[in-house]
């Protein structure tokens, strides 16, 4: 079980990239839940320091899809170089697991 689950996290800077995102990740069964909160960013782009409103998406999911989850995130988001991180679960509440991997394909 260590190992086996995951949270993946990524920003977007629009509500249609939002939903696009999470409608193309729940329609292709690769999370079980998706949390979403706005930030704000700050980083190095081009030799530039920004600093930009952003919407973050908290993925929960399982290891054996963040392959196919990353894949997807980079085809359909709106940036050049989009946030996609993996964040290993080191342990959980058994029966939220169970659920989690009740609702994913992977």
């Amino acid at each position: 079980m260590k190992d086996s689950y995951c949270i993946v996290l990524t920003t977007t800077n629009s509500q249609e990239s939002k939903q696009a995102l999470i409608t193309a990740i729940f329609d292709n069964q690769l999370a079980a839940c998706i949390q979403t909160m706005p930030i704000e960013s700050h980083y190095v782009w081009q030799q530039q320091l920004c600093c930009d409103d952003e919407i973050l998406l908290v993925i929960k999911t399982t290891s054996a899809c963040y392959s196919l989850l990353e894949e997807l995130i980079v085809k359909i988001h709106n940036y050049d170089v989009p946030q996609v991180v993996k964040l290993p679960f080191i342990d959980g509440f058994n029966p939220y697991l169970a659920w989690l991997e009740q609702n994913t394909r992977c």
